[in-house]
């Protein structure tokens, strides 16, 4: 009897010990189903994308070549006349000295009206203070609008002006584009693209430039040339090369 009783017993434990093995393993089997779900839930949160970039509009800019008896005299000259040029919708953008003659600068100012800027241009009143800021022969003047104008600041403070005339806008800038390859090459930045304002078979460009020496051969490397007259450069093209002395 007793015999049987202690079987019973034993029995009886060890059914205890597996429900509480079988308890216990239930229970992880819960909480992995409970982490398995918060992990699906976190990642399947939305993260709102950044703002998309604000393009600016087309600028004008109205570019100033001359040289100059002295620059120190002729930049005191050309910044005491200031107030002059707010009143006729100019603005100060860019102060450059010539890379293979350092008397000769560039003047570039932001335009509001180009009408507005052309008179103050042929003003006699002008005339008479760029004589006397030390201006030696005849400006040249451009009237440019823009359609890139990259302000992003880079180390390069080197660049070349181009200009040069174009029989159709749409397909010079076409082939203009299909050529980022070959200026890479030639360490060039585009950092302007535009025109002539009211005229574009005049385009206007500005590239900064890694070395000079590189640039140069690339402008007058055959194969620019044949990649220019496919695109419908007509004549030679003009370049500045200038570095950038001061930028407001």
């Amino acid at each position: 009897m007793k015999k049987i009783k202690s079987i019973a017993i034993l029995i009886a434990s060890c059914m205890v010990f597996l429900a509480a093995c079988n308890s216990g393993g239930e229970k992880k089997a819960t909480d992995a189903t409970t982490d398995t779900t918060a992990a699906k839930t976190d990642s399947t949160v939305a993260v709102a994308p950044p703002p998309a970039p604000v393009p600016a509009g087309p600028v004008m800019i109205m570019s100033i070549r001359h040289k100059v008896a002295n620059y120190a005299k002729w930049k005191a000259a050309y910044e005491s006349h200031d107030s002059a040029r707010v009143a006729n919708g100019l603005h100060n953008y860019v102060i450059a000295r010539g890379i293979d003659d350092s008397n000769m600068v560039l003047v570039a100012v932001k335009m509001d009206d180009v009408e507005k800027a052309k008179a103050m241009a042929n003003s006699a009143s002008l005339k008479e203070r760029m004589k006397a800021g030390g201006v030696v022969g005849t400006p040249i003047i451009d009237y440019i609008e823009t359609v890139m104008n990259d302000t992003t600041a880079i180390q390069q403070t080197v660049r070349v002006l181009v200009k040069e005339k174009v029989k159709d806008w749409t397909a010079w800038r076409a082939a203009f584009d299909g050529g980022q390859a070959m200026r890479d090459s030639a360490g060039l930045t585009t950092r302007l693209i535009g025109h002539t304002v009211g005229d574009e078979h005049s385009v206007g460009l500005v590239f900064a430039i890694a070395d000079v020496a590189k640039a140069k051969a690339f402008f007058d490397s055959k194969r620019l040339k044949d990649a220019m007259a496919k695109a419908g450069v007509q004549g030679a093209p003009t370049r500045f090369y200038y570095k950038i002395v001061h930028k407001y």
